[in-house]
């Protein structure tokens, strides 16, 4: 922030996670002024990665999405230009065609991120129309635009949208995500199990050797993901508990000797996944200049919130294109 109270844009996004920053993408060459808020310290949303210090070591653990797939020949194309960045690298150990990101699976928001304008550590609490632009009252400012898009989880889009465009929001609210516990730990020794573990049924939906994906290096460290129906369970205990009672779980179902870590922290992600899914199309409203983007519209991956994303630029853009024509 610069001091002002008021700032203006063509376009205002509301998220910058993967929808919000590859619509920003999409639609940075049109020249129009872009602002993206997002209410995160920095990149990543749920592609996040946690930095600690364990023994003296920088250690960074990718505690949200985990890996990415890309299918569809335009993200292939973001991918490629991702890895030629050393920004993404492939994972076999995932499964064919499985992606992280270098060094940390926040690494390609953070590039997409840098030559956009990105406010940081700002909440849009409240949406109105102020004439022919759209006015959004954040913890800081108020900014104008005569577009904005909103690319949160459905859960928050339901919210802020329920005065501003009911229709969007009802739609939204349809979207039930489901929560899951994450669970970052490091060992002072290897231990004796294969680098990735995944269960469709138990407390465990997958755990994975965090340092043994590309660009990783130092300690033993491990990601591990409560189940749905486990991270309901545990859904209100303080992440200590939740961390310790994960732990406890993780050795049950692997048959690794249990042994204390070094270092033990948990999150807890609200709206890990959405449960059921809207419309693929790109939801845009040109009358009202509004339109919303995310995974919950398109498929609960990192490859479904860019394609939503890429696709709701589209519309913006077409529709800009029919208006001046």
């Amino acid at each position: 922030m610069d001091g002002h109270s008021d700032y203006q844009a063509d376009i205002l996004i509301i998220g910058g996670g993967m929808a919000g920053l590859s619509a920003a993408t999409a639609l940075a060459t049109t020249g129009q002024r872009i602002i993206v808020l997002d209410k995160g310290r920095g990149p990543g949303g749920r592609m996040a990665a946690r930095r600690v210090e364990i023994a003296g070591e920088q250690v960074s653990f990718d505690h949200g999405a985990q890996y990415f797939t890309a299918r569809d020949p335009a993200f292939r194309e973001a991918v490629a230009a991702w890895e030629a960045a050393g920004v993404a690298a492939r994972w076999p150990a995932a499964g064919e065609e499985s992606w992280v990101g270098t060094p940390g699976m926040n690494a390609c928001v953070k590039a997409m991120a840098e030559p956009l304008d990105v406010r940081w550590n700002v909440r849009a609490e409240r949406m109105s129309r102020d004439g022919a632009l759209w006015s959004v009252q954040t913890s800081e400012a108020v900014f104008r635009a005569r577009t904005v898009l909103v690319a949160v989880p459905a859960e928050q889009a339901a919210v802020l949208l329920a005065d501003a465009a009911p229709d969007f929001s009802a739609r939204a609210a349809r979207i039930v995500s489901a929560p899951c516990w994450a669970v970052m730990a490091a060992f002072a020794e290897t231990l004796s199990l294969p680098d990735t573990f995944r269960a469709e049924t138990g407390p465990v939906s997958w755990a994975a050797r965090n340092s043994a994906k590309p660009g990783r290096a130092g300690a033993e460290t491990w990601v591990i993901h409560a189940s749905p129906l486990r991270s309901r369970e545990m859904i209100d205990l303080p992440k200590v508990e939740a961390a310790q009672a994960l732990l406890a779980d993780f050795f049950a179902v692997t048959g690794a000797v249990p042994v204390a870590p070094q270092h033990l922290d948990a999150h807890r992600w609200l709206y890990a996944q959405p449960a059921s899914r809207g419309d693929k199309a790109p939801i845009f409203d040109p009358q009202r200049g509004i339109g919303i983007a995310g995974d919950w519209l398109h498929s609960p991956r990192v490859e479904g919130a860019w394609v939503s994303g890429r696709a709701l630029a589209q519309a913006v853009y077409q529709a800009r294109l029919a208006s001046t024509s």
